[in-house]
């Protein structure tokens, strides 16, 4: 469990640095980021709230445009946020950009070429946790999750299958049915084949039918989101937890898109609102 530091720089008293390991669910280098707030250097174990991203991202898109660090500098908080898929010249990949590299979507691959490599949901659920919690002071008993797009959707299915481990989840305009869109039935079909019962545990609408439960989760969503009616579908996840009895606070926000400049105004209200939870 070797971790390897890329680069460190200071930043709201605190620590924002990018690291690297060899995985061993990947077969890869994986790179990650992890802001340590100031009062990481008191000895005391820190809350962590992780971060998965979007399709065609990397750890670098909300290390540089996330704009969390003022708020984990003041609530004590440790923020994680991993790559999106394995990378180097022997992982398969496609010619689209939402499927292989870039776009793990947080599954266990069971179909060839790819069953090798993408193992993201194994990589985020179980081993860079271990890893986080050998190097750095985190309080793993103490965790939140949260995503955008493809990682709201890896945030959301990753807390239903382990609900004891997070204390809170929400997400950003997260593919909340990837078995009923597009992004999610070229993916599921391309890492896991065509049987539609194997993909149920990567849907979070379809956990929530088959019995997984949340004490609640927070959702923003733009209403000018380009990929609102086809991809996303917030309203299926309402119907879902409505049905199931799980508090779903989805609240669309009026003329925001689905960029960076929407996740950024908004992710400090999920901090603070992971953070309250994360204290009790």
């Amino acid at each position: 469990m070797t971790v390897q530091t890329l680069s460190t720089v200071k930043s709201h008293g605190g620590t924002q640095g990018v690291y690297s390991h060899v995985s061993r669910e990947t077969g890869t280098e994986m790179t990650f980021s992890v802001f340590l707030p100031p009062q990481a250097g008191s000895g005391a174990k820190l809350p962590v709230v992780w971060y998965l991203s979007g399709l065609t991202c990397t750890h670098a898109n909300v290390t540089e445009k996330g704009e969390y660090r003022r708020a984990c500098a003041e609530l004590g908080l440790i923020f994680v946020a991993p790559d999106t898929s394995p990378r180097g010249e022997k992982v398969p990949d496609d010619e689209a950009y939402d499927f292989g590299k870039g776009a793990g979507f947080y599954v266990d691959a069971t179909r060839e070429p790819f069953a090798d490599h993408y193992r993201m949901y194994s990589y985020v659920a179980d081993e860079l946790p271990a890893l986080i919690a050998a190097h750095f002071p985190a309080d793993m008993a103490r965790q939140a999750i949260t995503g955008h797009s493809m990682g709201g959707h890896g945030a959301l299915t990753i807390a239903l299958q382990n609900p004891d481990r997070f204390r809170s989840v929400s997400a950003f305009a997260p593919i909340v049915a990837p078995s009923r869109v597009p992004w999610g039935e070229k993916a599921l079909s391309g890492y896991l084949g065509d049987d539609r019962a194997a993909w149920r545990r990567y849907d979070a609408t379809a956990l929530i039918e088959d019995g997984a439960r949340l004490p609640e989760i927070l959702v923003d969503q733009g209403d000018a989101d380009s990929f609102l009616a086809e991809q996303l579908r917030p309203e299926l996840l309402a119907e879902a937890c409505d049905r199931a009895g799980i508090p779903l606070t989805l609240r669309m926000q009026p003329g925001y898109d689905h960029s960076y400049y929407f996740i950024s105004s908004f992710l400090e209200d999920h901090l603070r609102w992971h953070a309250a939870r994360l204290s009790a």
